[in-house]
């Protein structure tokens, strides 16, 4: 009877203990949920790509094949062809299924390498992508990359042209460009001399660390006789490049009809002809370049002729305006939608260039007229934009005091070597 009494009271001890200690240890983790400074380990972290979580699907990188159209692709994948239908009608005003060209990256998303299509990414460039989207119901949408934006430098002396300068420097087509569309109007570029100098401040785009393109040149200089500086501005519709006075880099006629080129042959009242082997004359300026290098307008204005001629090949005819046209022969072909009547900016391609007509290469023979009279365009004295309203030019003064300081502070290769070879 004694020994049942003792059993009986450990058994009951034995009970409250637990039940003290469950209270104790659950207080202990309630407070804890409560405390700000307790420390989580959470291992739920995902990452996506396209919005899709990466450890739940599965993408397939390819690129867009020679003649592969979007549909085609979208039924070796087993989407049948209504839905298809709806995919083409909610594109509209998103992006255009039949813009996708070949050499371009797209993603199939699956849930498994086996698994139905859930959908189909294309990347029409590094800054934007276009998601179709297959589950439920059919759904179209681009999405825009966020990019960061540096500001980069670069410097160099000419040797025999800006272009071999600043290939030479690792320099993209996009900046030589973006150079002598800011520096055109200041600088011949197709007249440099040996020993020319120039520096530049331009922005670099970047997308999870790799560099992506090119934005505006913020400011450049370019030395030859005497020093040129331009600024960009950002100011409405006064946004450009401006010298240092608030000029416009900005003139009304480009200075040729093409880049990265060299002039073959000049204006000349005499010139030997490389065909016909005698002297007459030569009413234009040759450009050569390769075969199908973008050909120009070289101001804004009107297609007045359209058309070939065996001599001048393919050949556009632009009116400017009461005094001035200009025309561009030996075209490879004509750009697409170009015809008489119709209205072009300056910068517009118009063509290509070729050697249509009597040519010896390819090249552009580019012709200026004013008051129908043939001119030599690179002496004529053609007219200039506008300056920056003087109520801009306050400001104008404190923004290219601050950008002609940053690229005064980039210094000359010789400097920058000399300063190299001093360093310890």
């Amino acid at each position: 009877m004694q020994r049942s009494k003792i059993k009986k009271f450990l058994v009951e001890a034995g009970v409250y203990v637990l039940i003290v200690n469950v209270a104790f240890f659950s207080f202990l983790g309630f407070k804890n949920y409560f405390n700000p400074d307790r420390k989580q380990t959470d291992d739920s972290s995902t990452t996506e790509k396209f919005g899709f979580t990466e450890e739940d699907h599965v993408f397939i990188e390819a690129k867009v094949q020679p003649n592969q159209i979007l549909a085609n692709l979208l039924m070796d994948e087993g989407i049948s062809y209504e839905i298809i239908k709806q995919l083409f009608e909610k594109s509209k005003g998103v992006f255009n299924v039949n813009n996708i060209v070949a050499g371009l990256n797209y993603t199939l998303i699956k849930k498994d390498s086996c698994g139905e299509l859930l959908s189909f990414v294309y990347e029409p460039d590094p800054f934007n992508y276009v998601v179709y989207d297959f589950r439920d119901s059919v759904s179209v949408k681009k999405v825009e990359r966020d990019y960061e934006v540096k500001i980069e430098t670069a410097q160099g002396f000419i040797e025999s042209s800006l272009w071999n300068s600043m290939t030479d420097i690792g320099l993209e087509y996009a900046v030589i460009g973006k150079m002598e569309e800011a520096l055109g109007a200041q600088v011949d570029f197709h007249r440099v001399q040996q020993g020319d100098f120039y520096k530049l401040l331009f922005e670099r785009k970047y997308i999870d660390g790799q560099p992506v393109g090119i934005g505006n040149i913020i400011g450049a200089y370019y030395e030859n006789d005497r020093p040129h500086y331009t600024i960009y501005w950002e100011s409405g519709e006064d946004t450009g490049y401006y010298d240092e006075l608030g000029n416009s880099s900005k003139k009304s006629f480009l200075k040729a009809p093409v880049k990265f080129i060299k002039i073959s042959s000049k204006f000349s009242y005499n010139r030997l002809h490389p065909i016909h082997k005698r002297h007459k004359p030569h009413y234009g300026t040759d450009y050569a370049a390769p075969h199908g290098t973008p050909i120009h307008s070289v101001a804004d204005g009107v297609v007045v002729e359209k058309g070939y001629g065996s001599g001048n090949g393919n050949y556009v005819k632009v009116k400017h305006d009461k005094s001035y046209a200009t025309t561009y022969l030996h075209m490879s072909r004509f750009a697409k939608g170009l015809r008489k009547g119709t209205r072009v900016s300056q910068g517009q391609t118009i063509g290509y260039v070729g050697s249509t007509g009597l040519a010896t290469g390819p090249h552009v023979c580019f012709r200026m007229t004013k008051n129908n009279r043939p001119v030599n365009h690179l002496k004529e004295r053609l007219p200039s934009m506008k300056a920056l309203p003087h109520a801009k030019l306050q400001h104008f003064f404190i923004h290219r005091d601050s950008i002609m300081q940053k690229i005064d502070e980039i210094g000359t290769p010789a400097t920058l070597a000399l300063n190299e070879g001093m360093m310890p």
